[in-house]
């Protein structure tokens, strides 16, 4: 039988990390993909190295993309600030087509590995307020992804795999326990400091404690 490879986009949050998880627990050969795209907490990356060593991926590759070049979002413009609580419509934290550009650099790589799949975090319970993480987008990818492929056109077309997009936060946690995964060595806050200790006050912290608290678990989290 032929080994099932997928490309997993990997920050080194929280949800990625399930996925990382997910994806190795179905028999996948896992090629992390991670971005240094100038955002704020730069630890993540260090979170997402521990994780790729934790699962073992077949490889763990790091591409540097400056998105602050363009800014327009709390995670990538230092004059836009971190909100602290959650926000009505489009957060200032949603990154300007982001998800696309991940998974455009993601479907390039998986088409040189003739990967089945690509896996991506992303929530619509959560994070229904940032529209590259809906149903309807992932879908709309997928289609124009096997239609602008030499893989879609010749007959190995590719899946775009949302394991966690219907789960709560709390749901997500569980499951990744159960696949024992270390929650420990995540980064999911906006704003950590050099040592990767997260503020515990942006909106992803909130988010965080609430679904260790909903789930029953200890929040392994370390705070400054």
């Amino acid at each position: 039988m032929s080994t099932k490879r997928a490309v997993v986009l990997l920050s080194g949050g929280l949800d990625s990390a399930t996925v990382l998880a997910i994806a190795a627990s179905q028999g996948y050969e896992c090629y992390a993909l991670s971005f240094d795209y100038g955002q704020r907490a730069v630890a993540e990356l260090n979170a997402a190295k521990a994780v790729v060593r934790a699962f073992r991926a077949k490889e763990h590759r790091v591409f540097n993309l400056d998105l602050a070049q363009f800014g327009g979002s709390a995670l990538t413009d230092s004059d836009i600030d971190v909100p602290d609580q959650a926000q009505e419509g489009i957060p200032v934290t949603y990154v300007p087509a982001r998800n696309t550009i991940f998974l455009s650099l993601a479907l390039a790589w998986a088409e040189v590995l003739h990967a089945d799949a690509i896996f991506i975090g992303v929530n619509a319970v959560d994070y229904s307020g940032y529209p590259d993480c809906r149903p309807e987008f992932i879908a709309a990818y997928e289609q124009m992804a096997n239609l602008a492929t030499r893989n879609g056109v010749t007959g190995e077309p590719f899946k775009i795999e949302t394991p966690l997009i219907d789960l709560t936060k709390a749901q997500i946690i569980q499951q990744g326990t159960q696949l024992g995964l270390d929650y420990g060595m995540t980064v999911s806050c906006y704003q950590t400091d050099d040592e990767g200790r997260a503020c515990g006050q942006c909106d992803s912290c909130h988010l965080r404690a609430k679904g260790f608290a909903d789930a029953g678990l200890a929040d392994p989290t370390r705070y400054q």
